[in-house]
């Protein structure tokens, strides 16, 4: 079983929309626990983006309505076994938060994604509301092809 973390810039959008989704799917997935944070989120908790939240209600995905953001902390690199980053630079982030102790391993949450022409979940929160619903597209897809054996996602994704 793999405890899951989420990463995005600042865990507004894309992040807390992959743990809704993710979250009502985990025991089919083999994940344990599902989390987001931000590797740029301020050090004020602030509530999901409104058209984000607007968006996952449409689909029937629900989320609490006490979740806050949060920043990405040095545990979260010891409490959980898969960190995924939403796009590079997040990922670049969190390599260079990384202790050099960590069991965790990093990754894109697209990688190994075909078919898409992108690895990377571009991210919605200053473009139209389409954006979002593209956000959510993108995760959906990469739910539907999660691998029922997680060992195989964990060997595509770094140390």
């Amino acid at each position: 079983m793999t405890r899951l973390l989420l990463v995005c810039a600042a865990n507004l959008c894309r992040s807390p929309m992959a743990e809704a989704v993710l979250r009502l799917r985990a025991g089919e997935l083999g994940l344990t626990g599902v989390a987001s944070a931000g590797v740029f989120a301020s050090s004020r908790a602030h509530p999901v983006d409104k058209r984000a939240l607007a968006v996952l209600e449409q689909r029937g995905y629900g989320m609490d309505r006490r979740w806050r953001s949060r920043k990405v902390s040095p545990e979260d690199f010891d409490t959980h076994d898969l960190i995924l980053a939403m796009d590079r630079q997040v990922l670049r982030g969190l390599r260079a938060m990384k202790p050099a102790v960590s069991p965790a391993r990093l990754g894109l949450f697209l990688a190994g994604m075909t078919g898409l022409g992108l690895d990377e979940v571009p991210d919605p929160y200053y473009g139209a509301g389409s954006g979002f619903v593209h956000v959510l597209d993108l995760i959906e897809a990469r739910v539907h092809t999660w691998p029922r054996d997680v060992t195989v996602f964990h060997k595509s994704v770094t140390a």
